[in-house]
């Protein structure tokens, strides 16, 4: 399903995948969430996904996209593992975006923000597929 919206997309993303530390808890979490910041450049602009970020409407969130490209931001989307983001990679990050209370797996959660980058290109291009009526 990423693969599909990614081949949507006009400017493709990359994706770096840290490997899953394994085990459960604070420790796999920390193993991770060091991975994680060490392959963020320095001057990334980070928008880590977290339960307790913003949660935009699709309008809102492709017009923050909109914002930071005429910013000329190198957007880093940050998606914690089983364990979740920690206290230091939260902090790190420039903004906090939530896909809604639930909680997703990582790789749905992925295709999910993928949807929504694809979405908001749609937006922008008056592409049809965002439908701001309701069925």
């Amino acid at each position: 399903m990423f693969g599909r919206y990614q081949a949507r997309l006009s400017q493709k993303l990359t994706v770096i995948e840290i490997a899953e530390q394994g085990g459960i808890g604070a420790k796999a979490r920390r193993r991770e969430n060091l991975a994680l910041r060490a392959a963020l450049p320095a001057r990334a602009f980070v928008v880590a996904l977290d339960l307790a970020g913003a949660t935009p409407d699709s309008a809102t969130f492709a017009a923050w996209l909109e914002g930071w490209r005429v910013r000329a931001l190198v957007v880093y989307f940050v998606i914690g593992g089983a364990e979740g983001l920690d206290a230091e990679t939260l902090a790190r990050a420039d903004v906090m975006l939530s896909l809604g209370h639930m909680t997703w797996p990582h790789l749905l959660a992925r295709v999910m923000l993928i949807e929504q980058i694809y979405r908001a290109q749609a937006m922008k291009s008056g592409h049809p597929y965002h439908k701001t009526r309701r069925p």
